[in-house]
């Protein structure tokens, strides 16, 4: 099979096409025939030794993959050879095919196309978890999104419209509001050309926002977080911004009544897969009724996935990237 290789840490540049033997499945593995394969933020940080996993060298990068069920281990009764399914690779999803743990594969919707499939379990996984387990997002509530043209962002916004919240998009641009808009953002904030906390302050009759979604981090995450409504809640999803992680005065959240809330979905779908299952069953009920509506902006062959992860590494993508395996 052929794969993309990482050999050492270092940028995407470095990445390498070669042939392989296929992955040897183990006891509640299955083999997967890999279709397409979702680009996701910790590939930029996995190859580099910066993400909180650090996989043997060589490893192969790529953390979710949609393809067909190649061949199933011992004690797998959930899945059978033929399926089309969503898998959590953690990584080696850039490949024609990977060994994967049995509970961290789902079937796919029969309307759902792989492309879409790549696409989805991660970034609307993510946000699910953090909008229903971590904040216990209400109806009528305001949801502050912050980065949201990004992969994480839009399924946010859909979410919390299909959740009944009112939904106000932040981001860097016109044009990345626009997708936001379309995805059903009630209100937009271009926070380079106005300040973020005095349009939340009017935006919110000087109440503050109930949760805020960032997964940017930057200079912005205290500043959202002055601007959060008493008992709200702030999660902490993840630092696309780059550079140092932020810092928060420890009195605001006090001064707030507020809570300041991690999010960490790899781990909380394995820890909770019954949860995660339940979440996955209301997430594909909302894509068949239409309320979810995944951007794949581009997509790339398997010898293009160095340029894929480059482009989102460099923030030029919006909604997600894909990689085409077959």
């Amino acid at each position: 099979m052929k794969a993309v290789l990482c050999k050492a840490f270092g940028p995407a540049e470095n990445l390498v096409v070669e042939d392989l033997d296929s992955p040897q499945i183990k006891k509640g593995e299955v083999l997967l025939d890999i279709h397409a394969a979702g680009v996701n933020f910790p590939d930029t940080l996995i190859i580099e030794g910066k993400y909180q996993f650090k996989p043997p060298f060589p490893f192969s990068p790529g953390g979710e993959a949609a393809g067909v069920v190649a061949a199933v281990g011992e004690k797998i009764s959930h899945l059978k050879v033929g399926d089309r399914v969503m898998a959590l690779t953690g990584w080696g999803s850039f490949a024609e095919q990977v060994a994967v743990s049995g509970q961290n594969v789902l079937p796919i919707p029969e309307e759902m196309d792989f492309t879409t499939a790549a696409a989805f379990s991660m970034t609307y996984g993510t946000s699910m978890h953090a909008l229903k387990q971590r904040a216990n997002l209400q109806p009528g509530e305001t949801l502050l999104v912050l980065g949201a043209s990004g992969g994480v962002g839009l399924a946010a916004v859909e979410i919390g419209k299909a959740m009944g919240a009112r939904v106000i998009a932040a981001a860097s641009t016109n044009e990345k509001l626009e997708i936001a808009r379309k995805a059903g953002a009630d209100e937009l904030i271009n926070y380079s050309e106005a300040s973020l906390r005095e349009r939340l302050k009017e935006l919110t009759d000087g109440q503050g926002v109930d949760v805020i979604y960032d997964p940017v981090g930057g200079k912005l995450f205290e500043e959202a977080f002055r601007s959060i409504a008493w008992n709200g809640r702030m999660l902490v999803v993840g630092f696309a911004a780059g550079g140092e992680i932020p810092a928060l005065p420890a009195n605001l959240p006090l001064l707030k009544g507020a809570s300041l809330i991690g999010v960490f979905w790899g781990a909380f779908a394995q820890r909770q897969p019954q949860d995660n299952a339940a979440n996955f069953k209301q997430l594909f009920a909302w894509y068949a009724e239409g309320k979810l509506r995944p951007l794949v902006s581009q997509t790339f062959a398997l010898e293009q996935a160095a340029e894929a992860i480059d482009t989102l590494g460099q923030r030029k993508a919006v909604g997600k990237l894909v990689v085409k395996v077959r």
